[in-house]
């Protein structure tokens, strides 16, 4: 039976790497656990994954957070099922999970990005109640 879990060890959060590294693969293995400790540490940022058999199905990273111009709100940093386990309703399980913390830790909104192409991703997102609000700017500075 999947359940969501909080990946806090290290261990734990390295079983979460190959399913991110799929949407975000510049991520290096070998600093893959400083990272999401830092993340952690910093920014408050937490790690959750739908395990289903003790194999990672899907994983969503997230951070509580504040601002003047949505009061207290959830930021999903990071939503991504495994490639091999898509359309079974993982990451419908992630997404309820998330929503009910947002709700508990009294949360007014709940946000997230996506990038311009993910169009599989944009119909999930909207069929599950989210409105495109925003335009999202970005310029490399390095």
């Amino acid at each position: 039976m999947p359940e969501v879990k909080i990946m806090q060890n290290d261990e734990e959060i390295m079983l979460t790497f190959h399913t991110v590294k799929q949407l975000r693969p510049h991520l290096d293995q070998t600093e893959y656990v400083t990272k999401i400790r830092r993340l952690m540490e910093r920014h408050d940022y937490t790690l959750i994954a739908v395990v289903d058999e003790n194999e990672v199905m899907a994983v969503a990273g997230y951070r509580l957070t504040e601002s003047l111009a949505w009061d207290q709100y959830l930021y999903v940093d990071d939503l991504i099922t495994n490639e091999s386990s898509r359309k079974n309703g993982y990451a419908q399980l992630l997404w309820n999970w998330l929503i009910e913390e947002a709700l508990n830790k009294g949360c007014k909104q709940f946000h997230l990005d996506s990038g311009v192409n993910r169009f599989d991703a944009h119909r999930f997102y909207l069929k599950n109640g989210l409105d495109i609000t925003c335009h999202h700017f970005q310029k490399n500075i390095d």
